[in-house]
């Protein structure tokens, strides 16, 4: 792959141009010419703007051209075969983010191609470079790094979809506001496009995607400059379960905020704990919760005087093992949404 070098060829061959008068021109000598012809050197960002200004071809296609070179050589000497390529490049689960349409190839055909697609979708400069990168701005749990790669494909598609979105300014002292509006929402069926909106308005941007396959998410929380984004997987069908995860990431925003500008939080060795406590909290305060062990047989009567779904009380009374999953109570109150 010669990179550029030959379409400069082609070019002054068509123009009637000698190399020599070009590398005149240029004020290179001829032997640096040759190379550049001839693939054999790379070319300086201000040899490629003066080409452009001395020709009529853009300076972007002679950095691709170059670009591709480069990447070319730097891919087979890392992984010496095209076989080996596409093995690096389908762990990224490639075929998976073309059929979502998460990520489009310019030319599927090329593994360098495809590469360079990758990387700009990634918004890094280099694969290798992806571990360091995670370990500085993501807190996972231990699952492995062909987990942790899904799951930031996952969440840069929900950046790259969420990226022009204007929504209010966000303000701390507004959080508890939200909780008590989502109180009255809970109440409701479930509407993803209303609770989208209620978060919007107390400037939080909340959006709901598929995961990779075999990825192991369900929720993230992160902080964009002073902007908090919740990031949500369809793999949760309960609504239980979900305003679980919600009221998760919720509390992280509360508690984490400042660290959430510099991490995204996935999940937090030590923490998780924590962060569930509280969830559970604000689906069912632990007040009203012990009224309802001691009241049982009045649980219902109690849960809904304080905005609490069936569907909450079961769950945490299953949660708690006071009842089992299999329970009618429990199959009888699920709530099941559509996250789609």
């Amino acid at each position: 792959m010669t990179g550029f070098g030959s379409m400069l060829r082609d070019y002054l061959e068509h123009y009637k141009i000698s190399q020599t008068d070009f590398a005149d021109r240029l004020g290179i000598s001829q032997k640096h010419m040759n190379e550049i012809i001839n693939g054999k050197t790379k070319i300086s960002v201000e040899l490629m703007l003066l080409i452009s200004l001395f020709t009529d071809i853009d300076a972007n296609l002679i950095y691709y051209a170059e670009k591709r070179k480069e990447t070319y050589e730097e891919l087979m000497t890392k992984y010496k075969t095209k076989s080996e390529i596409n093995k690096m490049l389908n762990s990224y689960s490639l075929n998976e983010m073309v059929k979502r349409h998460w990520i489009k190839l310019k030319d599927s055909s090329s593994f360098v191609q495809n590469y360079l697609d990758l990387i700009e979708y990634l918004g890094i400069k280099d694969v290798s470079m992806i571990d360091n990168y995670l370990n500085k701005r993501y807190l996972f749990k231990k699952t492995g790094q062909s987990n942790n790669i899904k799951v930031y494909l996952w969440v840069r598609h929900c950046d790259l979809m969420t990226k022009n979105l204007e929504i209010n300014k966000y303000n701390s002292s507004r959080l508890n506001e939200l909780l008590d509006e989502l109180k009255i929402m809970r109440m409701k069926n479930f509407n993803k496009e209303e609770l989208i909106n209620l978060f919007s308005k107390y400037g939080i941007i909340l959006y709901i995607e598929d995961a990779l396959k075999g990825s192991k998410v369900r929720g993230c929380i992160k902080v964009k400059i002073d902007t908090p984004v919740i990031y949500m997987t369809t793999y949760l069908k309960e609504k239980s379960s979900f305003y679980f995860t919600l009221y998760h990431e919720l509390m992280h925003l509360k508690t984490d905020y400042n660290k959430l500008k510099n991490k995204t939080i996935i999940e937090e060795d030590g923490e998780e704990d924590e962060m569930d406590s509280l969830a559970l909290n604000e689906m069912i305060d632990n007040k009203t919760y012990n009224s309802i062990i001691n009241n049982f047989d009045k649980r219902e009567i109690i849960a809904l005087e304080n905005n609490i779904p069936l569907c909450f009380l079961y769950s945490r009374l299953a949660y708690n093992k006071k009842i089992s999953y299999r329970s009618s109570d429990y199959i009888n109150n699920r709530e099941i949404i559509n996250l789609k």
